[in-house]
């Protein structure tokens, strides 16, 4: 076994409206690059961890430029499939505020990593150096080569004794071509030893009924240890399982926490009021990153690792963009009790 943590999926070009502008209310868009996978390698290559991000993307000026965001970061990005086929996947994002929500619209039909075979990607070979393999459920959500890539990558890391996270992360508007997230979803979790999930993913990818109101604005945290233990009950290879809890009060006031199933017990971790959000996209990716980084690197302090997972993620809503771009030291000390925000001199 190696040292590389691998992730596996689609890196899109992102298009978002400046501010807290509607769509096209001013003739322009940001642009950058952004994707589950993607994030989490950067935010572990950004923890100090020997990282690789693997995918498929058109050999043009746009997939290039995608490689080179991703690679800045210090991520390996050479088993990335440059091919002529497809197109960088696209998302818009116009940010929520108040009482108006944030909005995404996908365009990414056709991408590289759409069209994808797992005979692309020389699988057992890449997870010959890893320690530890992540993919999200957006990857198998894009289409049915994609979910076999998925499937094929979790069977070689399992195979080479690697440690297998997926991030369930249910997305509506993806599941399109014929497949109930279900059904493929709980065939991929068989692979996993970790699950992240926020409660409807556990409900949508794996139908197990949570029984919460997550619109409600509070969240009863005695529920998760219930759902968390039924997780484990339907997937004895799983030991650990992450959930966010995320009790949205607007777009811009958060309340952020998190629980975890373990090998050593249940855990519960700090409250964070998050009361000026600048970027919550990416907010998921940054918690699993934490979570793997934590789980990695204190595997006899599950306590601390779901508590490190929060920091890291409470801290991604201050940073626009998708990736988080907090140091370890930074997350620490929030860790800590250091969140006055006080000028670092």
């Amino acid at each position: 076994m190696g040292n590389t943590f691998v992730t596996f999926g689609e890196i899109m070009l992102r298009l978002k409206s400046p501010g807290h502008e509607r769509f096209f209310q001013s003739p322009s868009l940001e642009a950058t690059f952004g994707g589950g996978e993607a994030n989490v390698a950067v935010s572990l290559s950004l923890f100090g961890k020997n990282t690789q991000f693997v995918s498929a993307l058109p050999a043009n000026a746009i997939g290039e430029a995608a490689l080179c965001e991703v690679r800045k970061y210090g991520v390996d990005v050479s088993k990335v499939n440059m091919t002529k086929g497809g197109r960088v996947g696209i998302y818009f994002l116009e940010t929520g505020a108040n009482q108006r929500s944030s909005s995404v619209v996908y365009d990414r039909a056709e991408s590289s990593i759409a069209l994808a075979k797992p005979e692309d990607f020389n699988f057992k070979s890449i997870m010959g150096d890893a320690a530890w393999f992540h993919i999200t459920g957006i990857t198998p959500a894009i289409s049915q080569g994609a979910a076999d890539c998925s499937l094929a990558a979790m069977k070689a890391a399992k195979e080479a004794g690697v440690t297998v996270s997926i991030d369930l992360n249910y997305r509506k508007k993806l599941w399109n071509y014929g497949k109930k997230a279900p059904e493929v979803m709980r065939e991929l979790a068989k692979y996993a030893d970790v699950i992240i999930a926020n409660e409807e993913d556990i409900q949508k990818c794996l139908g197990i009924e949570a029984g919460i109101d997550v619109t409600s604005g509070s969240l009863d945290t005695s529920v998760y240890e219930k759902l968390t233990a039924e997780v484990k009950k339907q997937f004895p290879n799983v030991s650990v399982v992450a959930v966010t809890l995320r009790e949205s009060k607007s777009a811009d006031h958060n309340g952020w926490s998190a629980a975890l199933s373990g090998k050593t017990g249940f855990y519960l971790s700090r409250h964070y009021e998050i009361t000026d959000i600048i970027d919550r996209v990416g907010g998921g990716d940054s918690f699993a990153a934490g979570i793997i980084y934590g789980l990695s690197e204190y595997p006899q302090d599950e306590e601390y690792a779901i508590n490190f997972a929060v920091a890291a993620s409470c801290l991604k809503h201050s940073i626009e963009g998708d990736f988080n771009l907090a140091r370890k030291s930074e997350v620490e000390a929030l860790c800590k009790g250091d969140g006055s925000g006080r000028v670092q001199r």
